[in-house]
């Protein structure tokens, strides 16, 4: 912040704040292995959203379970839905395009006029649901995409640095600082070929206008430098699992691939709300459904697509992990779970 100065300027502090931008815009893609272009945004929702909006294709398709930042844009596409399991397949996704394949042809371009003729349609899924934790098959469902033609969106705010398979499948990927510990408001879209985007003018090679945020670039390629306690998440959540379950809880989409910091719990009996309440006092923050949009408790749209009731999909929290998260904090949330279901249960009794 002390150091800042445009990095479109002309004079030597611009010219000296572009290769300070420069050299973090590198350094948070050979993060994520990326070795094409990297526009940074104010967060994965500009990403998303410029993405869903500009890629040259003729038509979109999301699944029912993603993030509402791409289901406000894609408020009339195609949905894909999922089991309870929560996962995709190469073969469901296959089918799924193959059914749509006539919808592709007639839809129009969300693209300028000027930019048509193209026959294809930009598929979008999360690495990992940013509520339940369930990681996706980024390779199966990349290959189900590139053989139909069509082009692969990945949301990846929840995706640990460390991951690999965005680098070598994906041909858009949405990305956010402060989920790595980043500071809040910067984030990325990575592009493996920047003919399929179009242009708008301004920074960013032409393709997001706005003064770059070079502090929050800095800050970004900082917090990437440090390793994600993966492994450590990986054992927390383990004991996490196995504590709710010996108490009487349900894990959402216990049985699939799941991110190491991130699941969804629910306590039968018990509004979430009432959770949250408890938690709070007992200074352990958590939320129900996604972070951001937990603030209305409204029903969660993910849990409804794995299947749950209104009712049950109120009784389910998230919990995730940070980079500092111990042992000792989940030994208190664990505490805070079986004190809850014990007061509840003795209160129905």
């Amino acid at each position: 912040m002390a150091h800042w100065a445009n990095p479109s300027s002309p004079h030597a502090e611009g010219r000296a704040a572009r290769a300070a931008l420069e050299s973090a815009r590198a350094a948070i893609a050979a993060a994520h292995r990326w070795s094409g272009e990297l526009l940074l945004t104010s967060g994965a929702t500009e990403a998303l959203s410029i993405a869903l909006n500009r890629a040259i294709v003729t038509s979109r398709l999301v699944r029912a379970v993603e993030h509402d930042a791409v289901l406000r844009v894609c408020a009339e596409t195609e949905v894909l839905p999922v089991g309870r399991d929560g996962l995709l397949t190469g073969e469901s996704v296959s089918t799924f395009l193959d059914t749509n394949e006539t919808r592709h042809r007639n839809s129009p371009p969300f693209v300028p006029s000027e930019v048509e003729g193209h026959s294809r349609a930009l598929f979008c899924m999360q690495w990992a649901n940013s509520e339940t934790g369930v990681r996706q098959p980024v390779a199966a469902v990349a290959d189900a995409v590139h053989a139909a033609g069509h082009l692969l969106l990945v949301d990846a705010a929840q995706m640990p640095a460390v991951s690999t398979d965005i680098a070598e499948h994906a041909d858009f990927v949405a990305l956010s600082a402060h989920k790595h510990g980043g500071p809040p408001g910067i984030g990325a879209l990575l592009v493996r070929d920047l003919a399929t985007l179009a242009p708008t003018g301004g920074q960013e090679r032409g393709y997001r206008p706005g003064t770059e945020n070079l502090p929050g670039a800095l800050g970004w390629a900082a917090a990437l430098a440090e390793p994600e306690p993966v492994e450590c998440w990986a054992t927390l959540r383990a004991r996490l699992d196995d504590a709710i379950l010996r108490s009487g809880g349900e894990i959402v989409a216990k049985n699939s691939p799941r991110h190491p910091a991130i699941a969804s719990y629910r306590m039968p009996g018990v509004a979430a709300a009432a959770q949250l309440i408890r938690f709070d006092l007992a200074g352990i923050a958590v939320s129900a459904g996604s972070a951001c949009s937990s603030g209305s408790l409204k029903p969660s749209h993910v849990l409804a697509a794995l299947g749950y009731s209104d009712e049950a999909g109120r009784e389910v929290i998230r919990i995730s992990f940070g980079r500092d998260t111990s042992e000792a904090d989940v030994e208190r949330a664990i505490a805070a779970w079986r004190d809850v279901a014990r007061a509840t249960r003795r209160f129905a009794a």
